[in-house]
């Protein structure tokens, strides 16, 4: 009874976590506390940013610098959308007309179309190396995208944009903030259900083996660069879909969520909740903002505090935060 309890811990932990995420907003509500949920909503969205990560890293064993390039794209597609839906003008005029949006399904849309095809090349690219190259390469087209974006004095460059308005659902308003929320909640909790659903099938056993051991894989004739192409396109369209609901929820967009220290945050979340497990990230992401928060309001050199935190976590509590809830001292499986 014991052991089957023991077995039982992750499932519960998962559980516990998603009820926490379901009402803790609630009753931030019920004490008419806007900034709690407003706090909680930047949990959820690093949340997907972080379990979007940990696809391509706990899974598949990729290191990437670079996650913040897609999460910077959904963030600019969103203000781009936006912005030009309140100024009346075209996005694009050629090769074809594309009007701005007020809608939140077309930015969640837009993207995803444009951080697909860039994955896409990108991953293409970056895929015919692997370790400290795949590192410095993800992180040298983060680079460039960085310094793209700020060379667009349309969107504010190096300031960046203000909106004025945020996204509507399906003609619904989202001015509230406890129901922005839970439309990204929803928007996380499917995005783990495709996890969990690719990480148990033939696919999610191909990605780990190749994380293990790819000579063996090559011997039993599977070559696993497809599968980690498309594994990492999927990553990048959840790091675009954070991105997305970031700008929304701040009504800001700039340069600066695309850069490199956007993407060692990300990387810190999955670290610090536990690779290779579908809701560590999650409990990483929500550690991370809260002591982010916390030890800001003492002192402007959080860092040099959270660092020794970190350092802790990775030594003693190998599987991160999921790994010592669930009795796990790995965090897969």
């Amino acid at each position: 009874m014991a052991r089957g309890a023991r077995l039982d811990r992750p499932t519960t932990v998962a559980a516990a976590v998603v009820a926490a995420l379901v009402v803790a907003p609630l009753i931030a509500a019920g004490f008419d506390e806007p900034y709690y949920i407003g706090l909680l909503s930047r949990v959820v969205i690093f949340a997907l940013a972080a379990v979007s990560l940990n696809l391509i890293l706990g899974y598949g064993g990729m290191v990437s610098l670079g996650h913040a390039a897609f999460f910077g794209i959904g963030g600019y597609v969103t203000g781009a959308l936006s912005f030009h839906a309140f100024e009346g003008s075209a996005v694009l005029t050629w090769p074809l007309t594309l009007p701005g949006s007020d809608q939140a399904v077309m930015f969640w849309f837009g993207a995803v179309a444009v951080a697909a095809p860039a994955a896409l090349v990108i991953g293409a690219l970056c895929l015919r190396t692997s370790g400290v190259y795949f590192i410095m390469i993800t992180l040298a087209f983060a680079q460039m995208l960085f310094y793209l974006f700020i060379s667009l004095q349309r969107y504010g460059g190096e300031d960046g944009l203000s909106l004025f308005q945020r996204g509507r659902l399906f003609g619904a308003e989202l001015e509230s903030d406890l129901a922005f929320y839970f439309v990204c909640l929803s928007l996380l909790l499917v995005y783990l259900g495709v996890c969990k659903r690719l990480v148990d099938s033939r696919f999610g056993m191909v990605i780990q083996a190749a994380r293990q051991n790819e000579a063996r894989l090559r011997s039993l004739g599977l070559d696993p660069f497809p599968y980690r192409l498309c594994c990492f396109v999927i990553s990048a369209v959840g790091g675009a879909l954070a991105g997305s609901l970031m700008v929304d929820l701040d009504g800001f967009v700039s340069p600066a969520l695309l850069a490199w220290t956007r993407s060692g945050e990300i990387l810190v979340m999955v670290i610090l909740g536990g690779m290779g497990s579908l809701i560590g990230p999650v409990l990483g992401a929500a550690a991370f903002v809260f002591l982010e928060t916390v030890i800001s309001s003492y002192t402007e050199h959080w860092m040099a505090v959270f660092g020794p935190l970190l350092l802790l976590v990775v030594l003693f509590a190998r599987g991160g935060l999921h790994g010592w809830l669930a009795g796990r001292r790995g965090g897969h499986g």
